[in-house]
C-alpha cells in the first residue's frame, strides 16, 4: 500500500512514516518548511518529501492519505482530497488499526514526563533483550531513533498524547492505542487551544481508561487527586501505584537523586545510579519499572537498565560550555515543567547563578492561560529573560512584562532575539548556567549563545 503522509515532519507523523516503511508500505509525505532532524532522518530512510501542501500531489495517487493534526480545513491538498472523495485517515487511527492491534501496547500518558518515561521503559526492555517496538516523541541516545518497528516483535511502547487526533476527529490520540499496560503519569490543565478546562481533559482520560482490558494494568502516582477523579468515573483494570503513598517508592526520596533504592511493597528490589536529576525523574523511573514488570522484567534487572540510561535529548541537555558558562536545553513549556526543571538544576549547581531563558511557544502559553503562574515557576532562577515575538504565529496574547512583574528587576522581556542574546551575553559570567526552555527551535539560540560567549 502507498501512504502519503500530510505533516510528515512532526515527531509523531515522522515516526509513523518509519513504522509504515518498516511494515512494508510505500511511504511519501509532505510538510510546510521541511526541516531537520526529521527531514534528514526520513531522507536517510529513502522516504521522499514534498515541500508544501499543493493540490498537485494528488498525482502521486497513493492508496491512502494519512492526515496529521497540523492540517486543517483550507489546506489546499486537504481540500482537494475532500473534493475528489479520496480515502484518508488520521495517523493515530491508522497506527491503531494496522500496527498496534497485534501488539502488547505499553502506553505512557500524562501532562508531564511522557517522553522521558516512555524512553526509560523502551530502554529497560531493550536492555533486557526484549527489543521492543516503539514510537516516542523524542530521541533517547540509548535508542538512537524515535520510532522502530519489527513485525515479529510484539511489545510496543508508545507515548500516549492527549492532544486531539485530527481536524475531523477531536478525540485524544491515545484512545486509538488500546493498551494492555497504561501509565498515567500525572494530569494537569494544558492544551488551552483545544480543552476549555481540566474537566474536559479528565473526560478524555476517562475514555482512555475505558479502552484498557480487565486483564490490563494501570500504573498511576499516589497521591494525585485529579487521577482519583478520573478513575472514580470507572475503572475495570488492576491498578498499581507509585510515589509517596504508592506500592512503588524511592528510599530517601528527598536525598540523593542520582543514587536511590527502589522499594516494592516496602522491600528493596534494586538501586538506580545514574546522571539524571530531579525527583520527577525518580517518579518516571518508578512508573517505567512497574510497566516493565507487567511484561516480565524483574525490578532488579530494570534498575540495572536504568543505571545505564543516558536521558533524553532536550531534557536538561547540556549543549555546550564556554568560559565556564554552561548552556542547557530543555523542552519545558508549562509552569509545572519549568519549575521542576529549575528545581533539578538548582540541586545540581547549588548557589551558582541560573539564567532562565524562556520562549512561551506552546498554544497554552501563547494564550496566556498559565501566565500568572510563571513568576512562581521561575522563582529558583537568578535572572529571567523572556522572548515574546511581536508578530507571526508565535506572537503572545499577553504582556510578559506585566506577567513577570512580581520578579522585579530579575526579569526582562524581548521581542527581538538578537537583542535578547546580547543582553544575556552581557549579563553572564563564569560559573553561570544558562537554561533555555522552549518546545521549539527558538531561532537556534543555543548555538548563537555559545558563539557569542
Amino acid at each position: 500500500m502507498h501512504l502519503h503522509i500530510l505533516g510528515i515532519c512532526g515527531t509523531f507523523m515522522g515516526g509513523l512514516a518509519l513504522i509504515a516503511r518498516a511494515a512494508g508500505h510505500t511511504v511519501t509525505g509532505c510538510d510546510a518548511g521541511v526541516y531537520p532532524p526529521m527531514s534528514t532522518q526520513l531522507e536517510e530512510q529513502g522516504i521522499p518529501l514534498t515541500e508544501g501542501f499543493d493540490a498537485a500531489q494528488l498525482h502521486l495517487k497513493p492508496d491512502l492519505f494519512v492526515i496529521g493534526n497540523v492540517v486543517s480545513r483550507g489546506n489546499p491538498l486537504m481540500e482537494a482530497i475532500l473534493n475528489e472523495g479520496l480515502p484518508y485517515t488520521s495517523g493515530p487511527e491508522w497506527l491503531g488499526q494496522h500496527i498496534l492491534k497485534n501488539q502488547h501496547v505499553l502506553a505512557v500518558a500524562g501532562t508531564h514526563g511522557k517522553t522521558t518515561t516512555s524512553s526509560m521503559l523502551a530502554w529497560i526492555l531493550e536492555y533486557t533483550g526484549l527489543a521492543p517496538n516503539f514510537l516516542i516523541g523524542g530521541v533517547a541516545p540509548d535508542l538512537n531513533v524515535s520510532a522502530r518497528y519489527t513485525p515479529e516483535r510484539h511489545l510496543f511502547v508508545i507515548e500516549a498524547d492527549e492532544y486531539d487526533t485530527a481536524f475531523f476527529d477531536k478525540r485524544s490520540k491515545f484512545v486509538h492505542y488500546r493498551p494492555r499496560t497504561a501509565v498515567l503519569n500525572n494530569l494537569e490543565y494544558d492544551h488551552a487551544d483545544i480543552f476549555p478546562n481540566l474537566d474536559a481533559i479528565e473526560t478524555q482520560f476517562h475514555h482512555f481508561v475505558r479502552t484498557i482490558p480487565a486483564q490490563g494494568l494501570i500504573i498511576r502516582p499516589q497521591p494525585d487527586t485529579t487521577l482519583d477523579r478520573v478513575l472514580a468515573r470507572g475503572c475495570w483494570s488492576s491498578v498499581e501505584t507509585f510515589g509517596t503513598g504508592g506500592l512503588w517508592r524511592c528510599a530517601g526520596e528527598n536525598g540523593d537523586e542520582d543514587h536511590f533504592d527502589v522499594l516494592l511493597n516496602g522491600e528493596t528490589v534494586g538501586t538506580v545510579a545514574w546522571g539524571l536529576t530531579g525527583r520527577h525523574n525518580q517518579m518516571n523511573a518508578l512508573a517505567a519499572l512497574a510497566a516493565a514488570r507487567h511484561v516480565g522484567v524483574a525490578p532488579g534487572t530494570g534498575t540495572q537498565a536504568l543505571s545505564h540510561f543516558q536521558g533524553v535529548k532536550r531534557r536538561l541537555e547540556l549543549r555546550g560550555t564556554v568560559n565556564n558558562i554552561r548552556i542547557y536545553d530543555d523542552f519545558a513549556h508549562h509552569p509545572t515543567a519549568i519549575a521542576t526543571t529549575l528545581e533539578g538544576l538548582r540541586r545540581q549547581v547549588g548557589k551558582a547563578r541560573i539564567l532562565a531563558v524562556i520562549e512561551p511557544r506552546s498554544n497554552t502559553m501563547k494564550l496566556g492561560v498559565m501566565a500568572a503562574r510563571l513568576p512562581e515557576a521561575l522563582e529558583r532562577a537568578d535572572q529571567v529573560f523572556c522572548f515574546g515575538a511581536s508578530g507571526g504565529k508565535h506572537a503572545l496574547g499577553w504582556n510578559p512584562d506585566q506577567a513577570l512583574a512580581p520578579l522585579g528587576k530579575r526579569a526582562s522581556s524581548y521581542s527581538d532575539l538578537d537583542q535578547m542574546i546580547a543582553a544575556i551575553v552581557a549579563f553572564a559570567r563564569a560559573g553561570d548556567s544558562i537554561l533555555v526552555m522552549s518546545n521549539g527551535g527558538f531561532g537556534g539560540i543555543h548555538q548563537k549563545l555559545l558563539d557569542r560567549l
